[in-house]
């Protein structure tokens, strides 16, 4: 008779509960080649990583002889998310040395795994679903990707094969340089993959035959969401899938599969296909934001625009030239002097508060004087007396600095806030900075600010939403996506006047009719004003211009453009490409 000791059962439980536990070393002893077992069970954990496994044993049964047993087990693996891979497994055991021991063969892992065979798990992720605009064209897209990457450790020749990668890149990605190549591949680890560049497979099939064969040098492709066009949308698309990955993305599927000695897949053992979703719907218009990428990307400085509709707030476009994407968000979230275009909203507080009225007459010198500091008008022009109309239309400074400094602290913070100018919204997809303007008992920043110096600040969205304020009579709420609702974090409680509004209007119009925007006045009935905000030392400044016309809304900023000239110029192409 056999020494007593653990049995077949326990021999068989002992085996998979180490298995399951991740207990390669301790589940190896139970087999009967241990060092081999122990190897092959490290390796197939690491290349499943599952977040956990259990397993159980169901049944065992002992052959006649008594030296020779067989064990069923069931099998789980989790890879999280839901992800469960269950199976039915077998042992044969036999008696070794008094004792039980598996009899170690690969199907002991899984009754379908062959010599020479491993398991490995992979995700199988869903097509990404397209970004459409409002009219349903696509404005974003699933694509295959192609990333160029170095690994320096593979390679005896990092110079020349730099050399060699970026001339063969020159065609699509004429920016890479072997300066650059060289730079950035000895920043990572010798067997570390440096990337390159990213191409789209049209353009990689371009530059495949002159770069395919250099030592070191791989191309790991994945299909990702990209804008239709390179650097459309570049501040709004990317921004709107980056915070809606998940829901743009699926639910990805998964896979466990064998692969031989050599790498190459030999079976699917398991598969849950990935599940698509629906497109994701924006307020954005292709026309819009095509007219204005047109209009915007010649200018060499920084320079953006945004568009809105006053009568819900759907935003329709966000466009930057390559200048200003290389500094940020600037249209959504920059921070600038408003200049003269802040001059709609010292004109709504004066009348507002009835400190003048659109025919009332009012004093327009060539410089004013404001306790000790002297403002004055640009090239100091010198209207004498005229009607507040006029006054906006020629961008009076000395008058609306006036206004402003005879009135209450915070006479421009209200009419500002009543415009949208320092309100906060979470916009799902995006971040946006309205404007900042403070109250002020000084009398020297109340007239600075009531020309949008001093301390007043305001960014392009913000621009673009105080003119459609005034185009639509009530604040719009801004969005961005379909059924994506706007928190409103702070806004003003009342809208502006009925009766401020209507000569706030016609004063815009006037701009245009007989102003400082006379460029425009072929387009339609178009309202707005210029704007040369001073920064700096004050011998530089930007250009701006903000209006509406109908139901579009719209901010021009050209950064450093010395005055608002050329800023009525981008917005006379904008509307002359979106009629």
């Amino acid at each position: 008779m056999f020494d007593s000791g653990p049995s077949a059962e326990d021999t068989a439980e002992s085996y998979v509960n180490a298995f399951a536990a991740g207990k390669n070393t301790e589940a190896a002893r139970w087999t009967d080649q241990p060092d081999t077992a122990r190897k092959f069970l490290a390796r197939t954990r690491k290349n499943l990583s599952p977040e956990g496994a259990s397993a159980s044993v169901t049944e065992v049964s002992t052959g006649e002889s008594g030296s020779s047993a067989e064990a069923t087990f069931d099998m789980s693996w989790d890879f999280g998310s839901g992800r469960v891979w269950e199976y039915e497994g077998e042992l044969r055991l036999r008696r070794q040395d008094d004792t039980w021991k598996v009899r170690w063969q690969p199907s002991v892992v899984h009754p379908e795994l062959q010599a020479r065979q491993s398991l490995h798990y992979e995700l199988d992720p869903a097509t990404p679903a397209p970004i459409l605009g409002r009219d349903g064209t696509r404005m974003m897209g699933p694509e295959r990707l192609v990333r160029v990457t170095l690994v320096p450790g593979q390679t005896d020749e990092l110079a020349s094969v730099a050399g060699s990668l970026a001339e063969g890149l020159r065609p699509v990605a004429p920016t890479v340089t072997e300066q650059g190549i060289l730079s950035g591949a000895r920043e990572v680890e010798e067997n570390r993959a440096y990337t390159v560049v990213t191409l789209r497979w049209a353009d990689y099939q371009r530059v495949k035959p002159d770069i395919y064969e250099l030592p070191g040098v791989r191309f790991p492709d994945s299909t990702e969401l990209v804008a239709s066009e390179k650097d459309y949308g570049s501040q709004v698309l990317p921004a709107i899938a980056e915070a809606r990955k998940d829901r743009l993305n699926g639910k990805a599927g998964w896979r466990v599969f064998t692969r031989n000695a050599s790498g190459a897949e030999v079976e699917t053992l398991h598969r849950v296909r990935p599940e698509p979703t629906e497109a994701l719907t924006t307020t954005l218009s292709d026309r819009v934001q095509r007219a204005a990428e047109r209009a915007i990307d010649p200018v060499d400085k920084a320079g953006m625009i945004v568009a809105m509709r006053p009568s819900d707030g759907e935003i329709l476009a966000v466009a930057q030239n390559a200048a200003a994407d290389d500094k940020g968000s600037l249209a959504l979230t920059g921070r600038y002097p408003p200049g003269s275009t802040f001059k709609t909203a010292t004109a709504l507080a004066a009348l507002e508060r009835d400190r003048a009225g659109i025919d009332d007459v009012v004093a327009c010198p060539a410089e004013k004087t404001f306790d000790g500091k002297t403002l004055p008008n640009s090239h100091h022009f010198d209207l004498g007396r005229v009607s507040l109309r006029k006054a906006f239309a020629e961008s009076c400074n000395t008058t609306f600095a006036q206004l402003a400094s005879d009135m209450p602290a915070r006479a421009l913070p209200e009419a500002a806030e009543k415009l949208g100018l320092g309100a906060d919204f979470v916009i799902p997809g995006i971040t946006t900075v309205t404007g900042e303007v403070p109250a002020s008992e000084d009398e020297v920043t109340r007239a600075v600010n009531g020309i949008g110096q001093g301390k007043v600040l305001a960014s392009p969205f913000g621009m673009a939403l105080a003119c459609a304020t005034v185009a639509n009579g009530e604040m719009p709420t801004p969005t961005l996506i379909e059924g994506a609702e706007t928190e409103v974090n702070r806004a003003a409680e009342q809208a502006p006047s009925e009766g401020a509004l209507r000569q706030l209007r016609a004063m815009m119009r006037e701009v245009v009719l007989s102003g400082t925007a006379t460029e425009l006045s072929g387009l339609g009935e178009v309202h707005g004003k210029t704007g040369t905000a001073q920064f700096g030392d004050g011998d530089r400044a930007h250009g701006w211009f903000a209006g509406y016309r109908g139901d579009l809304s719209f901010a021009v900023l050209l950064t450093d453009a010395g005055s608002s000239e050329r800023a009525v110029s981008v917005t006379r192409d904008f509307l002359q490409r979106v009629s």
